[in-house]
């Protein structure tokens, strides 16, 4: 796939208008509602309009997210995990893979080891 996974995209699918809000929700993982709450608050409440301006500069800017980015929710999820924190998030992948090892190194012992009662269960399965 050659889109990647980390980039920001605009989510026109999902947004109200071009997008931005609803991509800046996919590429953090928060829900929708505060980040449209929090650019409106900010735009009105802290009277920031500079906000105004920067929405319509990312709007024309950033590239749309591709169809199918995400193969599911889960995907979408790890892949968030994986922007906010990269090295959480291959430290969780290696800690996974160091335990799938350890458990087919058991599994290997078990199955080698001269145990005679295995052998025998295995062989009456054949």
């Amino acid at each position: 796939m050659s889109d990647s996974r980390t980039k920001f995209y605009l989510d026109p699918q999902n947004g109200k208008w071009k997008g931005v809000c609803s991509g800046i929700s996919d590429y953090v993982g928060i829900d929708v509602l505060w980040v449209r709450l929090g650019i409106a608050g900010l735009t009105i409440v802290a009277q920031q309009w500079w906000i105004l301006l920067a929405y319509i500069v990312v709007a024309w800017i950033v590239d749309p997210k591709p169809t199918g980015l995400y193969q599911d929710h889960d995907d979408q999820k790890f892949w968030q995990g994986v922007r906010a924190n990269p090295k959480r998030s291959t430290a969780e992948v290696r800690a996974k893979f160091r335990d799938i090892d350890r458990r087919l190194a058991d599994i290997e012992l078990h199955y080698t080891s001269r145990n005679s009662s295995l052998a025998k269960e295995i062989d009456s399965l054949r």
